[in-house]
């Protein structure tokens, strides 16, 4: 009888021991669960937060504007070449860019840039993309309303058959026809203007070029 009864004493106990153990884990899964969504939750809050940041950061961007070509001025020689004196800033930039002429010369720019292998544009570019091919060495020549069609027919031929070289039309630009290179700029009278095979033969991938070499293909074609 006493053998029984301590057999049913060690049952029970086992039994409550059993109980405290289960009590215990059913405590510890609810600490768990808790922490977890806490840490789900934080995690959400966190990425939301991360997410409208870079939304915005990235909005700031696309709208801002800066003068990436500091302090300096165009001094013109006696070739009639203009060089910009003062440092021309070589930052990629996502945002828009207020340059200092129209063309730019250089300054802060897309990390991707025109096509400039002999491309001849029919649209008004993007200054920060043309920046860029001028930064490997391209002559960039632009055109207004009052360039006569004819020079422009011959320039387009002229560029088609020149590597590192691009034309598009510019119609904020001052003069009818003007060719700009890494920190250099001319305005010529018309296609057959002597200065257009001079300033072409001294810039293209000239000494200016601060990227010698580097692509003119596989950027933008427009």
């Amino acid at each position: 009888m006493g053998s029984a009864n301590k057999s049913n004493t060690d049952r029970r106990a086992r039994i409550e021991e059993m109980r405290r153990a289960e009590q215990s884990r059913e405590r510890r899964n609810r600490v768990l669960t808790i922490a977890a969504s806490v840490v789900v939750v934080a995690g959400l809050v966190v990425g939301g937060v991360v997410l409208v940041r870079s939304q915005d950061d990235k909005g700031s961007d696309t709208a801002a504007t800066s003068d990436s070509s500091g302090k300096g001025k165009f001094v013109t020689g006696k070739d009639g070449v203009k060089t910009w004196e003062g440092k021309l800033s070589r930052n990629h930039v996502a945002k828009a860019v207020k340059y200092a002429s129209e063309p730019p010369v250089g300054g802060d720019h897309n990390q991707v840039w025109m096509n400039c292998n002999g491309d001849v544009y029919t649209e008004k570019l993007n200054n920060t993309n043309a920046v860029h091919s001028l930064e490997h060495g391209a002559v960039w020549v632009t055109y207004n309303a009052d360039a006569k069609k004819a020079d422009i027919d011959a320039l387009a031929a002229k560029v088609k058959k020149t590597p590192y070289t691009l034309m598009s039309p510019m119609d904020d630009q001052k003069d009818p026809i003007m060719l700009s290179a890494w920190g250099h700029q001319r305005t010529v009278t018309g296609a057959s203007d002597p200065d257009v095979d001079t300033f072409f033969e001294k810039f293209v991938q000239g000494e200016q070029t601060p990227e010698p070499g580097a692509a003119c293909t596989n950027g933008l074609s427009k």
